[in-house]
């Protein structure tokens, strides 16, 4: 029964968003690209905003996705959607005035963000459909 009861909470317990965020920045620099944490959220649990700066005057925004597009067989991994430029890059201003937002709405998030011309972002698990 302990046995159970172990397996079910390690397949539910969630990453620390601290050691998320600085495995992150890793997985950034072994690729080779600048990453910075620019706010620093909630230790346990804060929600993680990844801004990718094309460094052109546009950009992409990644933050949490919806509680529907969690996958029931991994519940516990963290998943992305682009809530700005989902198609396309757009203008930093807009990414800005969209974290600005987000900040008033939780001021614990932290915020991420890349620098890479070619606007990659390094995220595994990116929801590509509309929820």
């Amino acid at each position: 029964m302990a046995a159970r009861q172990s397996l079910v909470l390690r397949k539910l317990m969630r990453l620390k968003s601290g050691i998320w965020v600085a495995a992150y920045l890793r997985r950034c620099a072994v690729e080779g690209v600048f990453a910075a944490v620019r706010r620093r959220g909630a230790e346990e649990a804060g929600a993680i905003f990844i801004k990718v700066n094309r460094l052109d005057g546009t950009g992409i925004l990644y933050g949490p996705a919806p509680q529907a597009a969690f996958d029931e067989a991994q519940p516990a991994d963290r998943m992305f959607i682009a809530v700005v430029a989902r198609e396309t890059q757009t203008q930093e201003a807009d990414i800005e005035a969209r974290l600005a937002r987000e900040i008033r709405f939780d001021p614990d998030l932290w915020i991420i963000e890349v620098e890479d011309r070619a606007g990659r972002s390094f995220l595994d698990n990116v929801v590509h459909d509309s929820i």
